[in-house]
This record gives structure tokens, sequence and C-alpha cells, in this order.
């Protein structure tokens, strides 16, 4: 869609916009892609739904709280992004796209995953922030080809032992949670590059030197007495940790997160993380 259209969108309130916005959509992309991120979108334009060589479809922040089985039919899809939105459950439909390999759920009312998520085997990367999850669902340990999740700003007080299955995950983000300890399943997967606790209540760190992968662990504002050990050439963002190039939190997550986008080459620039507050 393009910017003419997204700007003139404010222009029109509730179905009239939906109307507008579906009414430019009359063939399918020469890219594969539909975004209709910001439309004030309040139900699935099913005309969508005819695009079946879709590879990428954007719905970020909208009204949506349902979607149509009609969706089903995107069998292409490897992109979704769900995030802003008012999901309170994910719709079932989502599990069907087997191809989906990046999956935005952040900025929802989600309190749980269902247990058919673990039908899309393909995923690398998941994004549910800001969300009101409780625990971590188990399901996710069942992800196998999991990259990436991030998981910050949800009221995460520990982390099921199933995670270290996960033997691809490279980067986890915990932010924002409320994590009294470290979460003791990330001692036992050497494989992880990024670890992100920042804003949390650990009041005490294990050392994390036998993570031979590790390049960055970030663990700012905690209560902890301590910072945590880290083997040679690990940035360390937190208390007494030394002085770096990239001490504050929000740049080290820019720094990560742009090694991230470049590994995956097919992969778009995620959604930004949910905003820290200032100090």
């Amino acid at each position: 869609m393009g910017n003419a259209i997204k700007a003139l969108v404010a222009f029109f309130p509730g179905d009239r916009c939906q109307n507008f916005v579906v009414g430019d959509l009359q063939e399918m992309p020469l890219d594969k892609m539909v975004d209709l991120s910001g439309s004030q979108l309040r139900r699935f334009p099913l005309r969508v739904c005819a695009f079946t060589e879709l590879v990428k479809l954007y719905l970020s922040d909208n009204h949506l709280s349902s979607l149509p089985p009609e969706l089903g039919q995107l069998q292409n899809l490897q992109i979704l992004a769900l995030d802003f939105n008012n999901f309170k459950a994910l719709p079932q439909v989502v599990c069907t796209l087997k191809q989906l390999c990046i999956l935005y759920l952040g900025n929802n009312k989600l309190c749980s995953l269902p247990e058919e998520l673990s039908l899309l085997q393909n995923l690398r990367t998941l994004w549910v922030e800001a969300n009101c999850l409780t625990q971590l669902p188990d399901v996710v340990c069942e992800l196998s080809l999991l990259k990436t999740l991030h998981a910050g700003s949800n009221a995460l007080r520990l982390l099921p032992g199933g995670l270290r299955r996960l033997r691809e995950l490279r980067t986890i983000w915990l932010s924002g949670n409320l994590l009294t300890d470290f979460p003791p399943v990330l001692l036992h997967m050497p494989f992880l590059e990024v670890i992100d606790v920042d804003r949390n209540s650990i009041h005490y760190f294990p050392s994390l030197a036998h993570l031979s992968s590790l390049k960055l662990v970030i663990y700012d504002h905690n209560p902890c007495r301590n910072a945590p050990k880290v083997g040679k050439g690990v940035r360390r963002v937190g208390r007494w940790a030394e002085e770096s190039p990239e001490p504050d939190p929000r740049k080290a997550r820019r720094y990560a997160l742009t090694e991230e986008n470049s590994q995956e080459t097919q992969a778009p620039a995620p959604p930004p993380p949910t905003p820290l507050p200032t100090s």
C-alpha cells in the first residue's frame, strides 16, 4: 500500500476506513508482501486470502481480536505480524501456517499460547513481549528451530526446564519481567549468545563464564549484589560492569538486533523493542 494511501487512511473512521484500505488491494503484489499496519482494521480483509503466494503479511497496530479460517489459504506465508492489536488468544488458524519463520505477537493481551503452536516447526523468531504471560508456555520448548525469543514486559517469574531443548536458540530477551532469580535453565544452554534480564528483581547472579558462546548479557536495573562473571570478550551491561563502548541497555539491544538482522537476510527489520522508561 502506497504512502499516499496510508496518509489518507487517517481521514476515514471505522468501517469507511477499512473499506477504503481493502479497496486498494486489487492484485497480488509483486514483492509478495501486504502491509496493512496502522490501518485501523477491526476485521481481517478476506480479499487478502486470495493472494495464496503471499510471503509477508503485516497487520501491526490495528484493532484486530480475531482472524478468519480463510487465512489458512496462505500456506506460503513466512512472516506474520500481529503485534499491537487486541488479541486475547492466538487464533488457531495461525498454527496452520506451517511455513512461518517469523511471528510477531507483541503488545496484545495474550495470557497463554495454544498447544497447536508446536505445528510451526519452521519458526525461527517469536515475539511475545508486552503481553499478559505469567509463565512461558511449555509449547515454546517444542519449537526446535527457534533462534530468537522475545518475551520481555510480561509477568514471568521463571522459565520452563524444557527450554534447554532449544539448541538453536541464540538470543533470549526477558527484560521487564518478575524474575527474582537468574533462570537456572539458562545455565545449561551454552549455545546462547545474548541474554537480556534487564529490569527484573534478581538479587544474585551465578557465574556465566562457562557459557562458551555468550557475547552479551544485559542485567541492568536489578537489585543484585554482584555482577555475573563472564568469559573473556563477553560484553556486560549493568551495575559493576566494566566500562564498554555500549554501556546503555538500549544501545546494547540495538547492537544485538543488528547482529540478528545480518544473520537473517530474508527477514525485514523487526518492530522496535518496547520503549524503556528513562532512568
